[in-house]
């Protein structure tokens, strides 16, 4: 007993001794709440002022781009967490402290007590570590993805946002590695490329783990550009190391990045990425390059995948630029039209439209405004920063023009009015006659010349294509620097331009010995003054286009001492002056589209002549002394429609005609057997051996003998037109045969399929006879036919001639077949069968208006595929119901039956249900439009197409009623799909 009693006396002295020590602990705790309360207070102030400096310290830190160490971070979480546990204890201090309330009971003052001197630990702990010896961050080798370049937003400009989205889709797009965005200086290049630098940033999915931009500019220095890389990608490089070197260490730099994208601004010459360090996209395939150039040819020369060509801004947009650029001003009444025309005349180029409405800007008097338009209309540059900021960075890209006489081409485009669309062939007739291209080029080689300059000076956007394929145009501001350039020359090299200004009349006062060529078309001028014009230096003069111009007078002509071009074309003079005669160095005399001129004074004297062009004009003969014409290399006498008679012997005598054109003249050379006294036979023109070029029509199809198809054979081009033909006239030069409205069954053809790469059949009858005949008669295939069209011929219902087949493809190496306005024709297939065409080099077909068409072409063992087929298009067949059909008994093979269409467009096809076989896929198709074809239900389109498919268009209600196999390969083709 004694020792239990010993055992339970120590363990109660040992409880009590714990139970006393654990209630003086909280009664310690409870006691020091209000000592804790204010050393918290103090202890807090000290942390916040802390983290108050730390926060500073941080921000200078990212501002010159160091990283914050992590520990830092962690830190400044942990105090903000801490105050965020404070400020609800001190609350309950200020609150008990206002209402003299006993602050908490014993329990809850207990658990405060605690909470306090646990939070007076931490602080304790955070200010002991925030002392950061080894600072708050730390200099990074690593730079960011994406740095911000402060530009302006085009957000709200329609044209830049929709040249911004092609841009974009191009650089997630896999296909493209190497992206070309070139444009007229001041268009606004660079400022788009910004805008997308500036996207990327702020992209939710980085697609680049670097960007970097680099601006190239006028004069090209590669270290400067290789500096500017490596300063991007913080490495180090010094100026001493040659670029070699330089280049070996961006290179290995570079390597090591898994994409990046390279952004070279303002590129003017090919960049060799070798010499500048760059991986090539073809082997880093994470690499990108995005350029901007002036000049397409550079895109090409940088190899670039994609080229974005930058538009002008619509009115709308220049409008809305303009008037932020100038203020509250432009929109007052009497100011607003001067403003709205001079953003006008800066024709959307955004550069031009900045700095006129900075310049206008706060100008309350209505003449300033007045003044500034007259003078921008003058091509004057006199308001402020024009010629700085606009004329002078536009002439860095005429400066940078290379090759024989092109800046002298360029300048000569500046002659023709504002936005006016110049026919190429116009172009290069004055270009030849000024000696600006090669006079010791035949005809075909030197309007390849031209069409190469005018392609360069496309290429670096200082001409842009005119309303037609054949034309080029001017920017207006790229007009007005040309203007200013010339204004610029010395004595002797100036132009005198006043072409489209409205002008009535010629102030002599105005000419000068100085000017070398002088524009007063497109004007309305009605007289010429009869004196002789002090303008001895001028090789060219360009009156066309004043159509109330009825005289010449003598002396006008006689101050011209050595005028190599006169244009009086579209003017309604009825005669020339005598004075002309005198123009002994006169290369050039254009009098197209003078549809009263009926009579010109002898052109014998006129040795040097080498353009004469009559085109339209009334005259009944060709002017005496012509054959006298020996340099004589172009005659142009087409739509001369009285032109009756052209004397035996006076052709023949153009020893150096190169060019021909005699369509739709009343006078037609006769043949064999036709001859009449006196008159120009079709023979003599085989002795012009230089001739190259030539348009002639015939009344009926010419039975043309041997010799007559060796020289034909020998031209580089030709235009024979026979019958009553209508058929619009194109200027290229290969070898054409169009017949119209003649009976095929009574002619001989076969020998113009021999000779012709083009064959136009339209309107003529007997074409099934035609055709038999063509097959039993043929010895072999006519190789050199390229393109055949069949229009408005009756009798086209192929199937009744029947078992007369080809044995052979009678046409190899067709690439296009039209077909127009055939009533009868029920399938290509039948054309096919009757000549044995394979179509294997089709490239193109066209149909059109073919009421009885039912399949466009059946396939089977004799047409298994189109292996070169392009382009589709079908329209206007009422019955067509299916596209391609296929023979049931053949066994053919699952691949698509036109694997390189590339474009196919269906329109006002009601009864159109099927394309092909129902799994048969067309891989390369890129623009799709199907327009009124509400029975279609399937494309042979899969979600394989995506990579090639550029647009869908047609009706909403159409597209939202296709059939897919899988839905995802509608939502995969949806963002291509434009309704119309």
């Amino acid at each position: 007993m004694e020792v239990v009693a010993a055992a339970v006396g120590a363990l109660v002295t040992s409880t009590g001794e714990l139970l006393c020590s654990c209630v003086c602990s909280k009664i310690n705790i409870t006691v020091n709440l209000q000592s804790n309360l204010v050393a918290l207070e103090k202890e807090m102030k000290c942390l916040m002022d802390r983290r108050k400096e730390v926060k500073h310290e941080t921000e200078i830190a990212e501002k010159v781009g160091n990283e914050i160490r992590a520990q830092v971070v962690t830190w400044l979480e942990d105090a903000e967490k801490l105050q965020l546990r404070v400020n609800p204890i001190q609350e309950e201090m200020v609150y008990n402290e206002n209402t003299s309330a006993c602050f908490l009971n014993c329990s809850k003052r207990y658990k405060a007590s605690k909470e306090v001197e646990e939070i007076l630990q931490e602080i304790k702990r955070l200010l002991d570590v925030g002392s950061f010896s080894s600072g708050v961050a730390y200099s990074t080798r690593v730079p960011r993805a994406v740095e911000h370049i402060p530009g302006p937003s085009i957000k709200s400009q329609k044209t830049a946002s929709r040249k911004f989205d092609e841009t974009m889709s191009a650089l997630y797009d896999n296909r493209f590695q190497r992206i070309g965005i070139w444009g007229l200086g001041g268009i606004g290049k660079t400022t788009l490329v910004k805008n997308l630098n500036n996207e990327l940033k702020t992209a939710s999915t980085q697609p680049f783990g670097i960007v970097i931009w680099a601006t190239v500019s006028k004069n090209l220095d590669i270290k400067n550009v290789q500096i500017q890389i490596a300063q991007r990608l913080n490495l180090k490089l010094k100026m001493v190391d040659n670029m070699q070197r330089m280049a070996n260490q961006l290179y290995q730099r570079l390597e090591k990045e898994e994409r990046f994208l390279l952004i070279l601004d303002d590129v003017w010459e090919k960049i060799d990425l070798n010499i500048l360090g760059v991986p090539q996209p073809e082997v880093h395939k994470g690499c990108k390059i995005l350029l901007t150039s002036r000049r397409m040819e550079v895109c090409r020369s940088m190899m670039t995948d994609i080229e974005v060509k930058m538009e002008v801004l619509n009115d709308e947009e220049a409008w809305q630029l303009f008037s932020q650029n100038a203020g509250d001003v432009a929109h007052l009444k009497d100011i607003k039209p001067y403003a709205e025309a001079i953003a006008r005349e800066c024709c959307g180029l955004p550069l031009a439209i900045i700095i006129l409405g900075a310049a206008m800007r706060r100008k309350t008097k209505i003449e300033l405004w007045d003044h500034a338009l007259k003078e921008l209309q003058r091509s004057m540059p006199s308001v402020g920063g024009i010629e700085d900021e606009v004329y002078k960075p536009l002439k860095w890209s005429y400066d940078s023009l290379q090759g024989n006489n092109i800046k002298e081409c360029f300048l000569y485009c500046s002659l023709f009015p504002e936005d006016f669309s110049i026919e190429v062939s116009e172009l290069v007739q004055h270009w030849l006659a000024e000696g600006l291209i090669d006079e010791q080029q035949n005809y075909v080689d030197s309007v390849n010349k031209g069409i190469a300059l005018i392609e360069n000076l496309k290429d670096s956007c200082l001409l842009e294509d005119g309303t037609n394929a054949e034309s080029v145009k001017m920017h207006d501001v790229v007009r007005d620097v040309a203007i200013w350039i010339t204004s610029s020359f010395e004595d002797g090299h100036k132009s005198f331009v006043r072409s489209g200004t409205g002008l009535s009349k010629i102030s002599v006062g105005e000419f000068s010995n100085s000017f070398k060529r002088v524009s007063f078309m497109c004007n309305k001028i009605t007289r010429l003054p009869d004196c002789v014009i002090q303008c001895s230096e001028a090789s060219t003069l360009l009156l066309q286009g004043n159509w109330l111009l009825e005289t010449v007078p003598e002396r006008f002509l006689q101050g011209f001492e050595v005028l190599r071009v006169l244009n009086l074309g579209e003017t309604c003079i009825k005669s020339l002056p005598l004075s002309l005669l005198q123009l002994s160095d006169l290369r050039a005399l254009i009098l197209r589209s003078c549809f009263s001129l009926e009579e010109l004074p002898p052109l014998g004297g006129l040795s040097r002549l080498q353009i004469l062009d009559l085109t339209a004009t009334r005259i009944r003969e060709i002017p005496r002394g012509m054959e006298d014409l020996s340099n004589l290399r172009q005659l142009g006498l087409s739509h001369t429609r009285r032109l009756k008679t052209i004397q035996t012997g006076i052709i023949s005598r153009l020893s150096c005609l190169e060019f021909l054109d005699t369509t739709r003249s009343k006078f037609r050379f006769r043949m064999k057997g036709e001859e009449q006294d006196g008159q120009a036979t079709f023979d003599e023109l085989r002795y012009l051996d230089r001739l190259l070029i030539l348009s002639i029509t015939f009344k009926r199809i010419p039975c043309f003998r041997f010799e007559d198809l060796s020289w034909i054979n020998r031209l580089r081009g030709f235009k024979i037109f026979m019958g009553t033909t209508v058929y619009p006239i194109v200027t290229t030069y290969d070898k054409r045969v169009i017949i119209s409205g003649l009976d095929l069954s009574q002619e001989s053809i076969g020998q113009l399929w021999g000779i012709a790469n083009y064959l136009v059949l339209e309107n003529c009858s007997g074409l099934n006879k035609m055709l038999k005949d063509l097959v039993i008669n043929s010895v072999g295939c006519f190789v050199g036919l390229k393109s055949l069209t069949v229009e408005r011929s009756t009798s086209s219902n192929l199937r009744t001639v029947g078992e007369c087949s080809a044995h052979s493809d009678l046409l190899p190496n067709l690439e296009q077949l039209h077909l127009y306005a055939l009533a009868d024709l029920e399938s290509i297939s039948d054309l096919a069968s009757l000549l044995g065409l394979r179509f294997d080099r089709l490239i193109l077909i066209e149909v059109r208006d073919c009421y009885n068409m039912r399949c466009l072409l059946s396939c089977g063992d004799f047409i298994c595929t189109l292996p070169n087929l392009e382009v589709i298009k079908v329209s206007s067949c009422p019955v067509l119901d299916e596209l391609f059909s296929y023979d049931s008994g053949q066994n053919m093979a699952p691949n698509p039956i036109v694997p390189n269409l590339q474009i196919l467009e269906l329109k006002d096809l009601p009864e159109l249900k099927t394309l092909c076989r129902h799994k048969e896929t067309w891989p390369c198709l890129e623009q799709v439009d199907v327009i009124v074809c509400h029975r279609l239900r399937r494309l042979p389109l899969t979600e394989q197409n995506v990579g090639a498919i550029k647009e869908i268009r047609g009706e909403s209600q159409w597209w939202d009623a296709l059939e897919w196999d899988e839905d995802k390969t509608k939502s995969s083709l949806l963002p291509y799909f434009r309704p119309c």
